[in-house]
């Protein structure tokens, strides 16, 4: 079992930038396919951005290409979710998840691990 632990929500003005982090403790973090998602009010969970256990394929949803990158720092146990010129559709709770079933997981509900989100708030 692996635990998740989502920072770096927060409140911000449409066009900046904010960067969460997703820590992980509990097993072998470059075991575990990553991803971020998240979910506005009224709205279903969706994928923002995938990264492979190595790090080296990544996915992003259509809505954030260009503006959000996906990192991971396997020696930290930590994935990051660079987000910028932020819009206020981009206004949600952000959750981290972890799998370690394939090297690259994109949907939802392959992952079987989330953490408790964190909220992230654009004004315009």
């Amino acid at each position: 079992q692996v635990q998740l632990v989502e920072s770096g929500g927060g409140p911000v003005q449409a066009g900046g930038s904010l960067r969460l982090s997703c820590a992980a403790s509990g097993r072998t973090f470059s075991n575990y396919a990553m991803g971020w998602f998240r979910q506005a009010p009224g709205k279903e969970r969706e994928v923002v951005a995938t990264i492979s256990r190595g790090g080296g394929s990544t996915y992003y949803a259509d809505s954030v290409k260009g503006r959000f990158t996906i990192s991971r720092d396997n020696a930290k146990n930590t994935v990051y979710l660079q987000m910028n010129s932020l819009k206020p559709e981009d206004t949600a709770v952000y959750y981290c998840a972890a799998d370690q079933t394939n090297p690259f997981i994109t949907r939802a509900q392959n992952y079987r691990y989330w953490g408790q989100g964190t909220q992230v708030t654009v004004s315009s």
